[in-house]
């Protein structure tokens, strides 16, 4: 055999060998980079963020498994870790893929809340408080603490709870504003069942956090109960 036809049949063997989704994940960034994340379904989304995790596996498969599992993208990567190693075929490597991601949307969402008056862009308090906690699978109770502007100065996690449970301490939510003397709060929590309807425990635990605050000169804005199906503002819901 000549060098050439020798030539020729090596490439053509690495051809061969080249694994088949080379070639999808070559457009699916394409179609990605030219027209948008519109252009892509969540598994496709998915896949991307878990290229760099596997890059010698065809990661369709486990990108539909993880949406047909959680529901939708922002369940997925928001989901906890113990739930998503549970997956099979998703390493830790992958899963802080997922987290990153998690991380950077949250860390983009506050950024737009920290840049103007809380008040004046609401919608953007409720995604961030959304891409938080409406995911988790455990009840979390979050302060955004305010200034005399009105303008985001904290955003804290104040306590973590069970399934359908946290306990809340009213002088406690008042001294953490005093020591960021924050003229006003938000209070946020979740409500990890997905239906975000407030119950009678939470309108009770608000009424006693805006008495002992107002007391204090600390106005209580709203609390705004986050979850998978939603939200509701005890305020809008003229509950305080």
């Amino acid at each position: 055999m000549s060098g050439k036809s020798s030539q020729l049949s090596s490439r053509a063997g690495l051809e061969e060998a080249a694994p088949h989704y080379h070639g999808h994940r070559e457009r699916l960034r394409s179609r990605f980079n030219e027209a948008g994340s519109d252009a892509v379904t969540d598994y496709e989304l998915m896949e991307l963020v878990l290229f760099r995790a596997l890059p010698r596996r065809d990661v369709k498969p486990l990108a539909k498994q993880l949406i047909s599992r959680f529901g939708s993208f922002a369940e997925a990567i928001a989901a906890p870790r113990p739930l998503l190693a549970e997956v099979d075929g998703l390493g830790e490597a992958a899963i802080t893929e997922m987290k990153i991601v998690a991380a950077a949307a949250q860390r983009i969402l506050r950024g737009e809340i920290r840049r103007r008056p809380v008040l004046s862009s609401w919608s953007a308090v409720i995604d961030y408080c959304r891409a938080a906690m409406a995911f988790s699978d455990t009840e979390q109770f979050r302060i955004l603490f305010l200034d005399k502007r009105n303008q985001l100065i904290g955003d804290e996690l104040q306590q973590k709870g069970t399934v359908d449970h946290t306990p809340v301490y009213p002088r406690e939510v008042v001294k953490r504003a005093l020591e960021l003397s924050a003229t006003a709060i938000i209070l946020v929590h979740n409500h990890p069942s997905g239906d975000p309807t407030p119950s009678r425990a939470d309108i009770e635990m608000t009424k006693e956090i805006m008495e002992v605050s107002r007391t204090l000169g600390i106005a209580v804005h709203d609390h705004i109960i986050v979850g998978k199906d939603g939200h509701a503002s005890l305020k809008g819901l003229k509950l305080i």
